[in-house]
């Protein structure tokens, strides 16, 4: 059976700095990173932890998202005083 492996949207390779060349997947208990662009390897255990996932806009809902408290942006002209 052949393991999927994923590219990670946004991540820049910590050694050529590419962005968007790294790929990622789990196997036997290891998670795996690699970038497509150089020799960048590296493998990490999978930890089992309770740890809740972090908040993010993509794992809200869109109720969630709506019931933010949403602030107007107050752009100031360096010309004028401040009232």
């Amino acid at each position: 059976m052949s393991t999927v492996k994923r590219f990670i949207a946004g991540v820049i390779c910590p050694r050529c700095a590419a962005m968007d060349r790294v790929r990622a997947w789990e196997q036997n208990g290891i998670r795996y990173r690699e970038c497509v662009s150089c020799d960048f390897f590296e493998q990490l255990p999978i930890e089992d932890n309770d740890s809740p996932e972090l908040t993010t806009r993509v794992n809200r809902t869109r109720e969630e998202q709506r019931s933010q408290d949403i602030q107007p942006v107050r752009i100031l002209d360096p010309g004028k005083p401040d009232t």
